[in-house]
């Protein structure tokens, strides 16, 4: 069994990293942390989320910098960090010293250049922290190497909107189809609970209307033009529903993009997820449909119906001439989240991928 420990057990990600590890069949959850000043710290979490009610009873525990500093690979084998940015800074090292494997669901670790990182996030790496980037792995699971995953003892997972966004351009990009003189413009609308679990008026429900925010200055944006590998135009908005994110991406084909061609890109990217698989366990316990892509490319016009409190990011595009607009749809608390995170993990220990996830 996988001893697992999660720090920010109490936010929204990580009550669906308590809920999805809980079921997990391979995971023994052994300690549940909050920030040590956290009004939740002593309550039992299943009083906090009722999902779990049943598959969890552990209560949140007070985590210090000590407490962190104390914690061996006897505690756990992993922990995931579902923290804010600078606390994850401040607790990878001491973790990963004292041989835990960290999966930092934090920006902390997502950027490497490091003076665009305090540009955006506003403090500077401290000396360990640098020389960690040069080992760490950033967990865009459907893009990263399995070996890459198994090796890695710092996991640094992808952002809401980079990984609808991200998982969207990839493909194109990886097979030089996009023109990349006009900068792909995304378009995307998060749900409320992608502004975390604490109470603040620009996110309280009754406050929500659909609007932009971040201009030209959400810290995502860095993380997107990075990984897809090219300048971006990234416009987010806060809708008034709970969870999922909805981008719509318009960009430029080159002028000898064929259909074909554009079929093929995704196709190889993300081996389709049969609807139909077959539920019968292989001789190695694994079944048939464990090992494939989250990904779902699609038909038609994707809806986040489809996708919300679900592991998948379905994917569709239409193209007029050069033109192309892409619609990826996520959970962002899921694929956006705690379940690509579980992904990387199960890769982590070379358990197949969707374990416990569907």
């Amino acid at each position: 069994m996988i001893k697992v420990a999660i720090v920010g057990a109490s936010g929204y990600a990580g009550g669906e990293l308590v809920r999805l590890l809980s079921a997990h069949q391979d995971v023994c959850l052994t300690h549940l942390y909050v920030s040590a000043n956290s009004a939740d710290a002593g309550a039992n979490i299943a009083d906090i989320y009722g999902t779990v009610r049943g598959l969890c009873s552990l209560c949140l525990e007070p985590l210090s910098l000590e407490t962190a500093s104390g914690l061996t690979s006897e505690d756990c084998d992993v922990i995931f960090l579902a923290t804010d940015h600078k606390v994850s800074h401040d607790l990878a090292p001491m973790l990963l010293e004292n041989g835990i494997v960290v999966i930092d669901l934090s920006g902390a670790f997502r950027i490497t250049d490091l003076d665009l990182f305090a540009k955006y996030y506003g403090f500077e790496f401290g000396k360990k922290q640098r020389e960690l980037m040069a080992e760490r792995v950033y967990g865009l699971v459907d893009w990263v190497k399995k070996e890459d995953l198994q090796r890695a003892m710092l996991i640094s997972m992808p952002g809401c909107y980079p990984t609808a966004s991200e998982l969207a351009l990839k493909p194109l990009m990886a097979n030089g189809l996009l023109d990349t003189s006009m900068p792909p413009v995304i378009n995307a609308v998060s749900g409320v609970s992608g502004a975390g679990r604490k109470a603040k008026l620009t996110n309280s429900f009754c406050e929500v209307s659909l609007n932009a925010y971040g201009l030209f200055t959400h810290r995502h944006l860095i993380e997107i033009e990075e990984y897809v590998g090219c300048k971006v135009i990234f416009n987010p908005h806060l809708g008034d529903f709970k969870r999922g994110i909805l981008a719509t991406i318009t960009a430029r084909l080159k002028d000898d993009v064929s259909d074909e061609a554009l079929a093929a890109a995704y196709e190889k990217a993300y081996p389709q997820y049969q609807s139909a698989v077959n539920k019968d366990k292989a001789a190695n316990g694994v079944l048939p449909h464990e090992n494939l892509s989250m990904v779902r490319v699609r038909q038609g016009t994707v809806k986040l119906h489809d996708v919300q409190n679900l592991p998948y990011c379905d994917i569709s595009y239409v193209r007029d001439g050069n033109y192309i607009v892409i619609s990826s749809a996520i959970d962002n608390l899921l694929k956006g989240a705690a379940s690509q995170a579980i992904e990387a993990m199960n890769l982590h220990f070379g358990l197949p991928r969707a374990r416990s996830l569907i």
